[in-house]
């Protein structure tokens, strides 16, 4: 009778412990799933964002925390990428020689910042961009005004909303203009895959739809 009185008392202990936790949870922002959520929500508003947009060829695809020491190779097999060349990265620029008026993004010809988006496998070429730049306000800017250099990652962060290896061009904090790599817009298929908002988040999308919505300009600012 001891024993079943004893049993029944640990029973009882057991039970109010499980009813405080379960009331503490209910009580409280739980932590083990709030990166979970954190995530969700981001492909969530991307994908709110490319659909009223008329994007509808895209795809979120989530990797290893490991997946910036892997092979190029090895990134296009875990994104089912058709080539190393689809893959692709999002740069925030700063025209560090703009004029003193020039200090956001008001100005799509003339911005402080700009978005590039190049492949992997490319060199990016900053003097294509200086020069597109010049051309584009037809010789009016001088081309000493124009000098773009890769912007603090504080900055990034503050204009995109994004973080190192996350930044895409999709649903920034800030109308920046983005300049879409030549080479990217001649692979064949045109879908090519980007960062996602998340550093372990890439968003594939397909190229057409993509200069559709973002309207960016194409330059040849990259070598292989």
């Amino acid at each position: 009778m001891e024993a079943l009185a004893e049993l029944e008392r640990v029973q009882n202990q057991l039970l109010r412990r499980i009813s405080e936790l379960e009331e503490n949870q209910d009580n409280s922002t739980p932590s083990t799933d709030s990166a979970t959520v954190e995530d969700a929500d981001t492909v969530t508003r991307l994908s709110s964002i490319l659909h009223s947009n008329g994007v509808n060829d895209f795809s979120f695809k989530r990797v290893p925390p490991d997946y910036y020491d892997w092979s190029l190779e090895a990134r296009r097999d875990a994104l089912a990428a058709h080539s190393i060349h689809h893959l692709c990265k999002s740069i925030v620029l700063v025209n560090t020689q703009a004029p003193a008026n020039v200090v956001d993004c008001s100005d799509r010809k003339n911005s402080k910042y700009y978005v590039v988006v190049v492949q992997y496998t490319a060199r990016f070429n900053a003097e294509a961009v200086k020069n597109f730049l010049y051309s584009l306000n037809n010789g009016s800017i001088a081309k000493k005004k124009f000098n773009l250099r890769l912007a603090p990652e504080q900055t990034s962060m503050d204009l995109t909303g994004y973080g190192h290896n996350a930044v895409t061009c999709i649903g920034m904090k800030t109308d920046i203009p983005v300049i879409l790599d030549e080479a990217i817009v001649k692979l064949a298929p045109d879908f090519f895959w980007l960062g996602g908002g998340e550093v372990d988040l890439k968003l594939g999308i397909r190229t057409s739809q993509l200069i559709k919505f973002v309207n960016p300009f194409i330059v040849n600012c990259s070598g292989s």
